[in-house]
């Protein structure tokens, strides 16, 4: 992990016109250990196990999925196509050098004041300097003008330096899916759903 350092980093919400920056990020992460899911008829333990050689994972690019956005449209408190955008947005963390350190992606439920954080992603060189903890508070920020009560993520049992990341932030885990990545190019990884309250 790089040292932290006095760079600073800003953070903005995204335009349109950052979408080629945002899709050209590299979210690719290596790992020492993983969370092997260990399953029972009453709930399931998480054990980290490490991997000889360390595991390096690249995903792939987002597919559409041909499904609607079930937090966008009528159900945003903005309303019409200009507030599903304001409704889920993207912030990005811009580094001194114009160039994108790391973004992350939220949408809002109202039904049940749930923010879900959608993507985050830091590039490889500006990890470990704060910028995953900066986006998340922007994210947190967010959270609270919406008046949510929580915030809930997903992320793959394999990346188990996110996992602890996620922890040293406040979250905890509250769920598994042992089916989610089944038929994609993560196959055979686990779903591992966690939260925080948003005060």
């Amino acid at each position: 992990m790089p040292p932290a350092d006095d760079t600073t980093y800003e953070i903005r919400t995204a335009t349109p016109e950052d979408a080629g920056l945002v899709e050209a990020l590299d979210g690719s992460f290596t790992t020492a250990t993983v969370f092997q899911v260990e399953t029972a008829e009453n709930g399931f333990t998480l054990r980290e196990t490490p991997v000889d050689p360390p595991l390096t994972k690249v995903f792939p690019e987002d597919e559409d999925d041909g499904e609607d956005d079930e937090e966008g449209g009528e159900d945003d408190e903005e309303g019409g196509e200009d507030g599903a955008k304001e409704g889920n947005p993207t912030f990005l963390a811009m580094a001194p050098d114009g160039s994108l350190a790391g973004f992350v992606s939220v949408a809002y439920a109202r039904w049940n004041r749930r923010l879900t954080v959608e993507d985050i992603q830091v590039a490889p060189g500006h990890r470990g300097r704060g910028v995953g903890r900066a986006l998340m508070s922007r994210a947190e920020e967010f959270a609270r003008e919406r008046g949510a009560g929580h915030i809930w993520l997903e992320v793959t049992n394999i990346n188990a330096p996110a996992v602890h990341a996620y922890r040293r932030m406040g979250f905890a885990l509250c769920g598994l899916d042992t089916s989610l990545y089944e038929f994609t190019a993560s196959a055979g990884e686990y779903a591992l759903y966690m939260s925080k309250p948003c005060r």
